[in-house]
């Protein structure tokens, strides 16, 4: 049967998530992102679990990585039990040359953060279509329901353009899995990510941004099934 989490294969997605989970070795404890490029990271994972008798545990960012990763037969821990993590690996939404990501298109970027920070490794998984000399793309926001307005409001007031995510097969906003919206905000190019993410973390209501400041290298797979591997 076909596996309803996976879609059309991607030649630079798969190259630069196989890569990435060959980097995990027996006795890590790794932080698994959300996305359709890290899904290969977790079923390749998978695939090592069983045929090389690899000796992982993992902690999801997400109910889709939650599944995909119990379907690929990755045992799972979580922060609780394992509160340091050896290496995460997600994907991103845009890269710039200095390694700032904006991640949140799948909206899970607030434990996308969380498990990146926990880990001694944050490598970022890619295709070529990412790469950006600046940052330019929305920026995801997790924020409160109840500080939606403000939020809103204050994001004008700092020269973005915000816009309530919309859900798509339901009425209403998309519901985050920490049952919070999803602004997406425009800002035009940022050239000074940390000065963005400093203000918008400054916003009351605002949960978490999509802005990452902690990548410490990025796989871009290309479509010949190499990689090109860039390190801070």
């Amino acid at each position: 049967m076909a596996d309803r989490n996976q879609a059309a294969e991607s030649p630079e997605k798969k190259a630069a998530g196989i890569y990435a989970a060959s980097l995990v070795k027996s006795g890590d404890a790794v932080g698994l992102g959300t996305g359709s490029t890290v899904a290969y990271t977790i079923r390749e994972l998978g695939r090592r679990v069983r045929e090389e008798n690899l000796d992982i545990v993992g902690v999801v960012t997400s109910y889709q990585s939650e599944a995909i990763a119990i379907e690929a037969g990755v045992p799972l821990t979580t922060l609780a039990q394992t509160p340091k993590l050896t290496i995460a690996i997600d994907g991103t939404d845009q890269f710039d040359e200095n390694l700032y990501a904006i991640k949140g298109g799948g909206a899970a970027h607030t434990r996308e953060k969380i498990v990146s920070m926990s880990a001694d490794r944050f490598v970022v998984v890619s295709d070529p279509a990412k790469k950006a000399k600046t940052l330019s793309i929305f920026v995801p926001i997790e924020v409160m329901p109840f500080g939606k307005e403000l939020v809103m409001k204050s994001l004008k007031e700092i020269g973005g353009d915000p816009v309530l995510r919309a859900a798509a097969k339901k009425d209403g906003p998309v519901i985050t899995d920490n049952g919070n919206f999803i602004i997406d905000c425009t800002f035009g190019e940022i050239k000074n990510p940390l000065e963005m993410a400093a203000k918008l973390s400054q916003i009351p209501g605002v949960v978490e941004h999509g802005i990452f400041m902690n990548v410490d290298e990025v796989v871009i797979g290309k479509a010949d099934g190499t990689v090109e591997v860039i390190r801070k």
